[in-house]
C-alpha cells in the first residue's frame, strides 16, 4: 500500500496573507485572496514540489478569528483535524502588524499540537515588517523565515526548511528530534562548498600557500612583489568536503596602490571582492616582518564584511630558531594590532616546508563549521539567565537594564537579538563581554558575532 503523502499546513490569524502565500507556494490561484476576515472556508489542499521532493500543502479556513460565519465551527473544526494530521505547521504571521495578543494565543494551541512548526513573517517588503521582524523570536519557534508571499521574497527558503524537516522524519513518520552538542548548540548542514579567501601584503606567500594546500603548482611564485594579479582560484577535497580557494592580489595601503597604476588597482579591488564573497579569510602574515599596519586593515575589512577568519604566520622556518621568548613575544605583537580579531586562531606555518600546513584546512573546516552554528533558544536563554544573574546589564547611560529574551536571528556571522526593558544598545564593554561568554559557551571560532538590543513594547 502507498504511503500518504506528508503534508504542510498553513496556520495563522485572518489577513495575515495565508492565502496569498499558499497561491504563491503551489503557483495557482485557488485560494481566493480577500481583506475579510472568514475568506477562505474549506481546507484548500495542492500539491507542491521542490528539491525533488513533492508534499500536500493545506491552507486552512477561519479557524482563528471572530466570524460571522455560520459554519465556523465546522470550519474550525476542520482546521484543527488538518493541524493534527499535518506533518509540519507553518506559523503564519504579519510583519507590519507586528507582535500581538492573539499570535500568542496561537502559538499556545501549535505547541499543544505537537507538530513541528515554522514561523513565516509576512509582508516583509514592508519597512515596518523588517523593523518588528526580530520581535516573533519571542513565541520560541525556529526556524523564523521573513517572506513576501505577494513578491515571492524568501519563500524558496521557506521551502528549503520544509524540505529538511520532512527529510528528518522517522521511519514512524514523526520527525526526528534535531541533535545538539554538549553545549547546546545545534551543528549545522556545511554547505556543499567553502570559499576561502588567501589575502594579504604583497610577498607574504600567499601563493606559496595556496601551491602547498593543493600539493602541485597552481600560482606562480616569485620573490617579485605583484606577481599575482588577478585572483586565482581552484578546488580542493578534504575529507569528503569541498573547498574553493581564491589566491588573491597583495594589497597594499591605498597611496601606494594609487601609485601602482591601473593593473594594480584592479587587482586590489579583486581581492576585496574575494572577501566580500568568502567563507573564510586566510589572513597571511610575514612571520619575520610580523604583524603590520596594512595587515590590520586587511584583517578589518574581513571582519566588517562577518567572514569568518585564521590567521597565518607564515616563512615561520625562518624565525623559529629564534630565542625561545619570539613566538611570545609576536603573538604578543598581534594582539596588540589587531585586538578586534581576538576571536581568529593564529597558525605558524612555513609554507615552503609544508610545516603545519596540514592544520590550515583543518582549522578552516571548523571555522566555517562554527560561523554556521545555531543555539536552540532555550538554551540561549538559560545562558543568559545564568550570566545576568552574575553580571547584570548595563546601558551606556547607567540605566537599570533587564534581558527579558534573546535569540539567534542569523548565521553566517552568527547574528543575535536580546530583547530588554528599556535598553536599545549596550555599554560597550558588556557587548564585548557578553560576545566573550558566547564562545565560552557555545564556540564560534574565528567568527565574529553580531548583536543587536531592542527594547521590548508592552
Amino acid at each position: 500500500m502507498p504511503r500518504a503523502p506528508a503534508t504542510v499546513v498553513l496556520v495563522g490569524r485572518p489577513n495575515v496573507g495565508k492565502s496569498t502565500l499558499f497561491n504563491r507556494l503551489t503557483g495557482t490561484r485557488q485560494a481566493i485572496v480577500a481583506p475579510i476576515p472568514g475568506t477562505t472556508r474549506d481546507a484548500l489542499v495542492r500539491s507542491v514540489n521542490w528539491r525533488g521532493k513533492s508534499f500536500e500543502l493545506i491552507d486552512t479556513g477561519g479557524l482563528y478569528g471572530p466570524s460571522e460565519d455560520p459554519l465556523h465551527d465546522l470550519v474550525a473544526k476542520h482546521g484543527q483535524k488538518a493541524i493534527a494530521d499535518a506533518d509540519v505547521a507553518v506559523f503564519v504571521v504579519d510583519g507590519r502588524d507586528g507582535l500581538i495578543a492573539s499570535d500568542w494565543d496561537i502559538a499556545k494551541d501549535l505547541r499543544a499540537a505537537g507538530r513541528p512548526i515554522l514561523l513565516a513573517v509576512n509582508k516583509i517588503d514592508d519597512k515596518r515588517a523588517r523593523d518588528a521582524s526580530a520581535e516573533f523570536y519571542q513565541l520560541g519557534f525556529e526556524p523564523v523565515v521573513d517572506v513576501s508571499a505577494e513578491h515571492g521574497t524568501g519563500t524558496g527558503d521557506l521551502l528549503d526548511h520544509v524540505i529538511d524537516i520532512l527529510d528528518r522524519r522517522t521511519v514512524t513518520g514523526k520527525p526526528a528530534r534535531r541533535l545538539v552538542d554538549a553545549h547546546g548548540a545545534e551543528p549545522t548542514e556545511r554547505c556543499s562548498e567553502t570559499t576561502i579567501a588567501i589575502v594579504g601584503r604583497p610577498n607574504v606567500g600567499k601563493s606559496s600557500l595556496l601551491n602547498a594546500l593543493l600539493q602541485r603548482e597552481r600560482a606562480l611564485v616569485s620573490d617579485l612583489p605583484g606577481t599575482t594579479r588577478d585572483p586565482i582560484d581552484d578546488v580542493m577535497t578534504w575529507h569528503q568536503r569541498r573547498f574553493r580557494l581564491v589566491d588573491t592580489a597583495g594589497m597594499r595601503r591605498p597611496g601606494r596602490v594609487r601609485g601602482g597604476g591601473a593593473v594594480e588597482l584592479v587587482s586590489v579591488a579583486g581581492a576585496r571582492r574575494a572577501i566580500a564573497d568568502a567563507d573564510v579569510v586566510v589572513l597571511v602574515i610575514d612571520a619575520q616582518e610580523g604583524p603590520a599596519d596594512q595587515d590590520a586593515a586587511i584583517g578589518g575589512e574581513a571582519d566588517r564584511s562577518g567572514r569568518g577568519v585564521v590567521v597565518v604566520a607564515n616563512k615561520w622556518d625562518l624565525v623559529k630558531t629564534a630565542d625561545s621568548s619570539f613566538v611570545t613575544r609576536f603573538d604578543a605583537e598581534l594582539t596588540r594590532k589587531m585586538k578586534f580579531l581576538d576571536y581568529a586562531p593564529v597558525l605558524h606555518v612555513s609554507a615552503l616546508t609544508g610545516e603545519r600546513v596540514s592544520k590550515v584546512i583543518e582549522t578552516i573546516d571548523r571555522v566555517a563549521a562554527s560561523r554556521r552554528t545555531r543555539v536552540p533558544t532555550p538554551a540561549l536563554n538559560k545562558f543568559v539567565g545564568d550570566i545576568t544573574a552574575q553580571h547584570p546589564p548595563i546601558s551606556p547611560g547607567r540605566r537599570q537594564v533587564r534581558i527579558l529574551y534573546a535569540a539567534q536571528t542569523g548565521v553566517a556571522p552568527p547574528r543575535f537579538v536580546f530583547f530588554t526593558n528599556v535598553a536599545t544598545t549596550f555599554h560597550f564593554s558588556y557587548e564585548r563581554f557578553l560576545v566573550n561568554q558566547l564562545r565560552e559557551q557555545f564556540g564560534f571560532l574565528g567568527t565574529p558575532i553580531r548583536l543587536q538590543v531592542r527594547r521590548r513594547a508592552g
